[in-house]
């Protein structure tokens, strides 16, 4: 069976139509007004441009928000730490083996 749902998404004003899976019409939707609410902030902000720049502004307001997301999740960090302490901890061990037993 073919779950897909087609859509029209309106962003700044134009409509795209979206052939997308039911699951992710929530998600499409929000985002679309989330991408609205910004750009109408801009306009409200700045009235000496055009919307092609409120589009670039909240996209590059966006992008820099997932980045700052994705650097939060990487753990890569604390993986190194924890393997260098357990190196450091191994290392301890073996210099003590003797005295343990």
């Amino acid at each position: 069976m073919d779950d897909k749902l087609s859509i029209r998404v309106n962003v700044a004003d134009r409509y795209y139509p979206l052939r997308i899976d039911r699951k992710d019409e929530e998600r499409i939707r929000l985002a679309a007004k989330m991408i609205n609410d910004k750009v109408l902030q801009y306009k409200q902000r700045y009235s000496d441009k055009d919307v092609q720049d409120f589009l670039a502004m909240a996209a590059l307001q966006f992008v820099i928000k997932m980045l700052e997301l994705e650097n939060r999740r990487d753990v890569s960090p604390f993986i190194e730490a924890v393997q260098e302490l357990n190196d450091q901890l191994d290392d301890i061990l073996s210099e003590n083996s003797d005295l343990v037993l």
